[in-house]
């Protein structure tokens, strides 16, 4: 039996500002669907309702993901929602950088627009808690 594909979806207010934020900070690629979206408005299976477009190129309205250029790790899809994020995660990303980097990513993390939340310790482990623009929850180790 092989293990499966994983895929982390995480719900948003703004499907694609998170997903490049997320490509951002982990390096991923942005997806692009322009092609295959003006293919299926040709073809009547989308609707202009399904798509926005944004610097010139077509995007999913309600969807957004960015994938590992190498393919080792999930693919991140970011899924419209109406409803704002009311309590603390279930569950949350842990980016794994090393005690020689981490607090230089840190501080490149939230230049990108991420927010200090607090600094977590257990042992020896050691980890700063951030927040994305959304309010998700996510640790740097």
């Amino acid at each position: 039996m092989t293990s499966p594909t994983i895929q982390i979806a995480i719900d948003a207010a703004d499907a694609y500002a998170l997903a490049n934020f997320w490509a951002a900070v982990t390096g991923y690629e942005m997806e692009d669907h322009h092609d295959m979206i003006n293919e299926l408005l040709a073809a009547g299976v989308a609707t202009e309702a399904d798509t926005i477009e944004i610097d010139g190129r077509r995007h999913w309205a309600t969807a957004s993901a960015c994938r590992d250029p190498e393919g080792k790790g999930p693919r991140l899809l970011f899924q419209h929602v109406p409803e704002p994020k009311t309590i603390k995660d279930r569950i949350h990303l842990d980016l794994h950088v090393g005690p020689e980097r981490r607090d230089a990513e840190v501080e490149r993390i939230l230049a990108l627009g991420a927010t200090k939340l607090w600094d977590g310790s257990q042992g020896p482990q050691s980890w700063v808690t951030l927040a994305d623009p959304e309010g998700n929850e996510f640790c740097v180790s």
